[in-house]
């Protein structure tokens, strides 16, 4: 098994569930964190044997910044899903940080991770 991570991916979306969080874009900061099993890709230094993960990060920002959610929960699920989607991905972890959501905090953040 590899261990690929897409690290602090920064990107802005409608997040929150109070009036002014629904009218304008926050920031939000993604990494993720997936594995498969990669013998093959590295036997052959192959492409197309690898999980892809600069498509992996394009559905992510297309999904984030096309969105609107309420909950980082939600946010969370809807990245972990469709890294989940591309049938390779043995495992693979999503946090969600919402920076400056609490007064005297960096950030608040979720995290969940899926197997099969």
């Amino acid at each position: 098994m590899i261990t690929i991570r897409i690290k602090d991916l920064r990107l802005r979306t409608y997040i929150g569930f109070n009036d002014d969080e629904r009218q304008k874009r926050q920031d939000v900061v993604i990494n993720v964190r997936f594995s498969y099993m990669a013998d093959h890709a590295a036997e052959t230094d192959d492409v197309k044997y690898a999980v892809n993960y600069r498509t992996i990060t394009k559905d992510i920002i297309r999904l984030v910044e096309e969105g609107r959610f309420m909950l980082l929960e939600r946010l969370a699920a809807e990245v972990l899903e469709l890294v989940m989607s591309h049938p390779k991905i043995g495992f693979a972890e999503v946090e969600v940080d919402k920076p400056h959501a609490l007064r005297f905090s960096d950030s608040v953040s979720a995290t969940l991770s899926a197997s099969r």
